[in-house]
């Protein structure tokens, strides 16, 4: 059964389908994938013409996705004498 997350309508996630991962509009890309293929190609045209498929939508919510899935949190480290 496919979902589409709250807030999110470009990401669909079925548990049937790339084990259940975050996917990008039901096709075979997973969020993940995205925010791996933006390191590679930083300037967001030079990303869709390796993925045709993904609009800039796509790429737009696959971040917001990330940052909403991080925890913010505050380490303590002691500072070198």
């Amino acid at each position: 059964m496919k979902m589409t997350l709250t807030g999110f309508g470009r990401i669909t996630v079925d548990p049937e389908q790339m084990n259940g991962q975050p996917c990008i509009r039901g096709m075979r890309i997973t969020v993940r994938r995205v925010i791996e293929a933006l390191a590679l190609y930083p300037i967001w045209e030079e990303l869709i013409v390796e993925y045709p498929e993904l609009e800039r939508e796509d790429i737009r919510q696959s971040l917001e996705y990330a940052a909403a899935t991080l925890e913010d949190r505050v380490i303590e480290t002691e500072l070198a004498a």
